[in-house]
């Protein structure tokens, strides 16, 4: 075979790949929509069921035969398992329904079908800048370098890198009536899903799932803001003092972490606002399951750092959840709402750049409002904005800020990547379900007072006084 038609051979193959792989993502998502489906109506249970799952995507969305060990491993990565790279079912199903957790690596590889992409710009993908992965028989990622802000994921059109789906396992405890599972939603929720669907509505979706409830987990950012002001004022006394919240973006707290040691002196010790909530509940419910709702992939991997594990059971991100409630036939804008007002403006603009410093402040401000250093915030999202700060910080430059509030995504949460909507329309939603609170600040929410009562405090001063609850909002 000469090289011209060598050539003309595999040109063809890729523009026949193109063809079947093209919107993967999106494709990606429904084949998980198929998989809920069965699973929840108990019609997925053996190897011949999940073949047959196999053959009916092949052919709905216009795959090839080569393409099945493809197929079947997005089916796994779909189930939160590992890919078996061409290997046929086995114990998938047995897996499933022994499972308490998803295992890492939470981005899974899929070999095969880098070799027949064409897109050559694969490294640039990384906002970290770094060159984390590269075209070959599949991607290469060093973990050490990665971030997890799963950006390489979403713009994978090939499905190379897909991160695993947590809600499969978690849908026997949610038909256990044993078992009491919380959907502790993120801030970034508001508008996600309509913007006129409350989250009252929401509430109401979640226990029509079979959730004992649904907490804001702007409520348990309320908790960590005033104990993040409390560390402010403790560690900021002088001109030259500064404090990096760790609250939030795992993004953040990691490239902070792993490429800056000596600005990582200065991050709080906080946990972030999920991993709060997690702790917390389970420490007044005992035995029950806290299911996370994120715009994001990194919290994925947050869940399962050492020092954090145990607190939250499963995340879940917002681009899942609309399938979900597709597959199952919920409608949240028809719903009854079920509303409460859990959190504070505070808590719930932690959804976007510069919700964090806003809340903080007004608790710096309350707390010693003749303070002499007052709080002054720099807000920075993306990564390479993160990076540039932390660049001008070790240099030994002032940047004329105390308080420094890093984002991964553009816009912070609401720019996730697994979000819904338009970042810009949701940072307009969550202003408004801020504004909608009859909770101004964190320092004016009853609903904090009340958890911390239970857990054994008598003063606000106890976020960071009392042994029990310091450990419970603290790394480690």
């Amino acid at each position: 075979m000469g090289d011209n038609t060598k050539k003309n051979t595999t040109e063809n193959a890729r523009d026949d790949a193109r063809s079947r792989f093209s919107g993967f993502q999106e494709k990606r998502m429904k084949i998980f929509g198929e998989l809920v489906k069965m699973y929840w109506n108990r019609q997925l249970n053996s190897v011949d069921d999940l073949n047959r799952l196999t053959i009916h995507i092949m052919d709905k969305f216009g795959f090839a035969e080569q393409d099945i060990p493809f197929i079947k491993d997005h089916i796994r990565i779909a189930m939160g398992l590992n890919p078996k790279h061409g290997q046929p079912y086995s114990d998938e199903l047995d897996l499933v329904k022994k499972s308490t957790a998803v295992s890492e690596p939470i981005i899974a590889k899929i070999a095969g079908v880098c070799e027949l992409c064409d897109n050559k710009n694969c490294d640039g993908i990384c906002k970290h800048e770094a060159l984390i992965y590269r075209r070959s028989e599949e991607p290469v990622i060093e973990n050490d370098k990665c971030l997890t802000c799963g950006n390489c994921v979403t713009s994978c059109d090939f499905g190379a890198l897909a991160d695993k789906i947590e809600f499969i396992p978690l849908i026997d405890m949610l038909k256990d009536e044993n078992t009491t599972v919380f959907a502790a939603v993120a801030p970034a929720i508001a508008g996600q899903f309509g913007e006129d669907v409350t989250l009252g509505q929401l509430r109401t979706a979640f226990k029509l799932m079979g959730f004992a409830d649904m907490i804001e987990v702007a409520m348990f950012a309320d908790i960590l803001t005033i104990r993040e002001a409390f560390e402010f004022n403790r560690l900021v006394k002088k001109k030259e003092d500064f404090f990096l919240t760790s609250c939030c973006c795992p993004v953040w707290f990691n490239l902070t972490k792993k490429g800056y040691p000596e600005m990582f002196k200065h991050m709080s010790p906080s946990v972030s606002p999920m991993i709060a909530s997690g702790r917390f509940l389970k420490e007044l419910y005992k035995d029950a399951k806290v299911v996370f709702f994120a715009p994001c992939i990194a919290k994925k991997q947050e869940i399962n750092e050492p020092e954090l594990r145990g607190a939250i059971d499963f995340v879940i991100n917002f681009r899942e959840l609309a399938e979900i409630f597709n597959a199952l036939d919920i409608h949240p804008e028809k719903l009854h709402g079920e509303e409460k007002d859990q959190a504070s403006m505070g808590g719930r603009i932690y959804a976007r750049t510069g919700g964090v410093s806003f809340s903080v402040k007004t608790v710096v401000n309350r707390l010693e409002p003749r303070r002499v250093i007052k709080l002054k915030a720099k807000k920075v999202d993306g990564v390479r904005n993160c990076k540039e700060l932390l660049d001008t910080l070790s240099s030994g430059k002032d940047i004329d800020a105390n308080f420094i509030e890093g984002m991964g995504c553009a816009g912070g949460c609401v720019g996730g990547p697994r979000t819904n909507i338009d970042k810009d329309i949701s940072v307009k939603v969550v202003n408004e379900y801020g504004e909608d609170s009859l909770i101004m600040t964190p320092f004016d929410n009853l609903n904090v007072m009340k958890i911390l009562k239970q857990l054994g405090a008598n003063t606000i001063e106890d976020v960071i006084d009392n042994e029990n609850i310091s450990n419970l909002l603290s790394r480690g």
